[in-house]
């Protein structure tokens, strides 16, 4: 009787003190929580874009290019391209024509400029157009999904030390640790992902220039203005008409024997008409 009571005082000294534990434990991670949510900050991405007409393309995106060097920033991506409006060729000379072409050219840019400096840099660009189509600012706070991330990846750093006491050999213990591992990884890699976007903002900059038309003398590629002129070619008719005879006369020539046969058949034809009438 003494044994069971002995017993029983124990399990509930051991109840109680698991649940003190969990209680310890329930309060920790309460409090944990409420220190991460003081330290919830600002994390602002900014992506801009502009649209604008400029005098020279080439030039403006050199120019551009300095700015973004000089403000801290870097170019991720340009293009220049020319699109053909209309085209015409004229008669300029015998043997040469006058190449009219009439296109626009664009330019398009992609740059990372410092957060801090994006309106500096905007009120820079707006000075080297003629006039502006549209431009936008837009801002972003994802310091709640920085945050996120971080109290997700504690809690999977923890969870992979209490699996780490579990025996190793089990596939599936080791299947967790390895999914919980790049699980981590990836959140990790986010976060750096959203420091860069909020300490680099992005700005697109579509920008172009009027109509331009070139002029430029080219080779006559028609064929037919190559042609002699008429009295050349009128005398080159006769000499050919006096060849072609005197081909036809070559070729009677050859078929002596097929006219002879001919004449004698209507020779013989002719007597016997004469015989019979």
């Amino acid at each position: 009787m003494k044994k069971y009571l002995i017993y029983c005082v124990i399990a509930v000294v051991a109840l109680g003190c698991s649940n003190e534990k969990r209680s310890h434990e329930s309060m920790d991670e309460m409090e944990t929580l409420k220190t991460a949510d003081t330290t919830l900050t600002e994390k602002i991405i900014k992506t801009a874009d502009m649209r604008f007409r400029v005098k020279n393309v080439q030039s403006t995106k050199e120019q551009l290019s300095q700015v973004v060097t000089a403000t801290g920033g870097f170019v991720a991506e340009f293009s220049i391209e020319s699109e053909v409006q209309n085209n015409e060729k004229v008669k300029y000379s015998a043997d040469s024509l006058l190449e009219l072409t009439s296109y626009r050219t664009g330019g398009f840019m992609i740059a990372k400029v410092p957060s801090e400096k994006l309106d500096e840099f905007t009120n820079k660009v707006a000075k080297m157009a003629v006039f502006i189509d549209t431009q936008s600012l837009k801002m972003d706070d994802v310091g709640s999904t920085y945050l996120s991330n971080q109290l997700k990846n504690n809690n999977k750093a923890e969870a992979v030390e209490q699996l780490g006491d579990l025996p190793a050999k089990k596939s599936s213990t080791v299947q967790a640790k390895l999914d919980l591992k790049n699980q981590y990884v990836d959140s990790k890699i986010e976060n750096l992902n959203i420091m860069g976007r909020v300490k680099y903002s992005t700005i697109t900059l579509n920008f172009y220039q009027g109509n331009t038309v070139t002029k430029m003398l080219v080779s006559n590629d028609n064929l037919s203005d190559f042609r002699p002129d008429f009295f050349k070619r009128f005398g080159l008719g006769f000499q050919n008409g006096w060849d072609i005879f005197k081909e036809f006369i070559l070729i009677l020539t050859n078929l002596w024997m097929l006219l002879l046969l001919i004449a004698a058949g209507y020779f013989v034809y002719r007597q016997y008409r004469t015989k019979v009438s």
